[in-house]
């Protein structure tokens, strides 16, 4: 006797066939009901819808034995499903129609359970706010803020969003991409998307042009109103899990403390040491038992089951859960990552100038927690570009809690520019980079006179970490960081139509630098 039934059906959305995969266990009428919608199906597009459900069967067997109904769906334009796959455009739509779908099944029980990671995550936080028969929710690695899927503090993410689009963008098409980051070098980015694409991009254009948080363009369901605060008062009792080192680190640790207390107590969020993807390959340490199948096995399973009052969860609701890296691994404690005190370590004395040129921008690896790359080694002290300082040793043993902040004294000789920090540990192995950031003089000194220092203060996004004996905290300081950001132009004209760059000499004062950090 088959252990599973499927069906395979083909909804029509706006016009479209939106392939849609029915599993259910053998046994039975009707089960609580998991969604789960993906733009990532290119290896189903050729095969039997037969041997599509026996794969799909064989991954979702946990959920299945669990008795649990499952409703897989391609998003339009990828797998088996028609049009042309434009990220974000339809998800709203689809998936809302895809509930209503599940409502009208016969296997239907009046419960259904979100499930997903990355952008499978983005495509439940669109249908927000969520019905009350959606009872349950385990989301990793996407936050519901989508300006932090494009920029940091008016930068934009080359190695998030601008080098993923390229690769789902009307798939299915037969679209040639001209896609490099050293694309995004060449001015002006106007033409960028006809550069890259042999056609305008016009949700793509409309970002590039309004690097500006508060920008009109941010509150329309273009760029991303359906989802912003979809967790803020949510009814649905989520998990949330993100690595130490993932390119949504810093939005979903915001979307945790955007919680009411009532949604947050409710809910739980889980933080392993890895990058996105949440394991230690292309990573430099293996942490022991860091992985979120080693810490936790099963555990979306286990935190839907809890929501049907069916086991204990994975970790404790009302609760983060993180790993403390180089130290005593995982922790559950209310907080987030709360220090108990804080140490300022001055950063020296004197000044450094270095020559800045937007058109030969300084390269740094590893995304940390505003791009793809996770973690790498820093690279040695002394490149041009690039003023290395360090701290007094940290004491042995130290727990390091909450986020670093940053204050750097600053000028430059031109009308604007920006700086980029870096910060890291010193290991045995190598300088493990930590945590960065960026930001412009313009973003606090309209009007700034070349030649001005100023003061630049960086919130650097929170870390659980063991120091050992002689450790010290390196930090990096440059004006670029190719090709994680789009380099500044050293000018006030907005980097979308900028045609020209120039060259900056930025200085920075050491006298007025200090690295404070948290201690537990």
């Amino acid at each position: 006797m088959e252990k599973y039934k499927s069906d395979v059906i083909y909804l029509p959305v706006d016009g479209d066939p939106i392939c849609t995969v029915v599993l259910r266990p053998a046994k039975g009428e009707k089960f609580p009901s998991i969604l789960f919608r993906s733009p990532y199906e290119k290896e189903h597009e050729n095969i039997t819808d037969g041997e599509m459900c026996r794969r799909l069967a064989e991954f979702f067997t946990p959920f299945l034995d669990a008795g649990y109904a499952v409703f897989f769906q391609h998003c339009r334009g990828s797998g088996k499903s028609g049009g042309d796959c434009i990220p974000f455009v339809h998800e709203r739509e689809e998936g809302l129609a895809l509930q209503s779908f599940v409502r009208e099944s016969p296997v239907y029980n009046g419960e259904i359970y979100l499930l997903g990671g990355s952008y499978t995550s983005l495509v439940h936080y669109v249908t927000a706010p969520f019905a009350d028969d959606i009872k349950g929710a385990s989301l990793e690695s996407f936050d519901s803020d989508r300006y932090g899927m494009f920029y940091r503090n008016g930068f934009f993410k080359i190695n998030l969003f601008g080098g993923w689009h390229p690769g789902v963008y009307k798939q299915k098409s037969g679209i040639k991409t001209d896609y490099s980051p050293e694309q995004y070098l060449k001015k002006p980015l106007t033409e960028f998307t006809r550069r890259v694409y042999g056609e305008p991009v016009e949700n793509y254009d409309a970002a590039l042009a309004n690097p500006d948080r508060s920008a009109p363009f941010w509150s329309t369901k273009e760029g991303g109103s359906d989802s912003r605060d979809a967790e803020r008062d949510t009814r649905v009792p989520m998990l949330l899990t993100v690595g130490t080192f993932d390119a949504f680190t810093h939005g979903v640790l915001k979307m945790w403390e955007n919680m009411t207390p009532r949604a947050k107590a409710e809910s739980a969020l889980i933080v392993h040491p890895y990058h996105h993807g949440g394991s230690a390959e292309e990573q430099p340490y293996c942490f022991e038992n860091g992985e979120l199948a080693q810490g936790f096995p099963g555990f979306d399973l286990r935190w839907l089951n809890y929501t049907r009052g069916v086991g204990e969860p994975p970790v404790p609701p009302g609760s983060v859960t993180y790993y403390e890296i180089f130290g005593k691994g995982w922790t559950t404690d209310g907080s987030l990552f709360k220090a108990g005190c804080t140490v300022t370590y001055p950063l020296g004395n004197g000044e450094r100038t270095y020559t800045y040129d937007p058109e030969d921008p300084t390269r740094f690896e590893g995304g940390l927690t505003h791009n793809f790359g996770g973690t790498k080694f820093m690279a040695p002290p002394g490149r041009d570009g690039v003023v290395t300082v360090f701290t007094d040793p940290l004491p042995a043993g130290g727990h390091v809690r909450g986020g670093m902040k940053l204050r750097l004294r600053v000028a430059s000789d031109c009308e604007d520019t920006c700086f980029y920090v870096r910060v890291g540990i010193t290991k045995k192995e190598g300088d493990f980079s930590l945590r960065d950031d960026i930001d412009q003089l313009s973003n606090h000194f309209k009007g700034y006179v070349p030649g001005t220092p100023v003061d630049l203060e960086f919130d650097l996004d929170p870390i659980a970490l063991q120091t050992g004996e002689g450790e010290r905290l390196r930090v990096d300081i440059a004006s670029a960081a190719f090709p994680l950001f789009v380099p500044h132009t050293n000018t006030r004209e907005p980097l979308y139509s900028a045609r020209g760059t120039r060259v900056a000499h930025n200085t920075v004062f050491l006298d007025g630098c200090s690295l404070t950090v948290g201690f537990d």
